[in-house]
C-alpha cells in the first residue's frame, strides 16, 4: 500500500476503525478540522461576553476610595452587632454548625438519590414516602 492510498477497514461488532487519508488526500482537503460556517473568520480572536464599556471603568484612586468607604461601612455594621451582644466566636461557631448541617444534608441527598435509583423512582416521590419537606 502506498502513501497516496487511504487506509480503510471494516467495522465489526467488536472493532471499528475509520478510514484515514494519507499523502495527497490531505492536500486535496479530504479532512477539514474547521466545520463550515456562515461567518467569514471561524478562528477569530476571543471576545469576552462581559465587555465593560469605557464609561464604566474606574480609576484606581476612585476604586481605592470606594473600597475605603465600604470598609468603614462594614466596620460600623460590626460595631453595631457587637453592641447588640454578638461575638465573633459565636458567629464562627454558627458558621461551623451550618457547614456540618450542609455536609449532613448533602449525604442525605446522595442517599435519597441512590435509593431512588434502586427503586426506579424519583427523589421527589421519596420525599413524600419519608415525610420530608421539599423546601428543606
Amino acid at each position: 500500500m502506498n502513501t497516496e492510498q487511504s487506509v480503510e477497514s471494516n467495522c465489526s461488532p467488536n472493532r471499528c476503525s475509520v478510514s484515514t487519508p494519507e499523502g495527497n488526500d490531505l492536500k486535496s482537503g479530504a479532512l477539514k478540522r474547521t466545520p463550515f460556517s456562515k461567518f467569514k473568520r471561524v478562528n477569530s480572536n476571543f471576545k469576552s461576553p462581559l465587555q465593560v464599556p469605557e464609561s464604566a471603568k474606574v480609576s484606581p484612586a476612585e476604586e481605592v476610595a470606594e473600597l475605603e468607604r465600604r470598609r468603614e461601612q462594614l466596620d460600623t455594621e460590626i460595631a453595631q452587632l457587637e453592641a447588640e451582644g454578638c461575638r465573633v466566636e459565636e458567629l464562627e461557631h454558627h458558621i461551623d454548625m451550618l457547614h456540618e448541617y450542609n455536609d449532613i444534608k448533602d449525604i442525605g441527598q446522595s442517599l435519597l438519590g441512590r435509593i431512588a435509583a434502586v427503586r426506579g423512582t424519583t427523589t421527589r416521590e421519596l420525599y413524600s414516602q419519608f415525610d420530608l419537606e421539599l423546601d428543606d
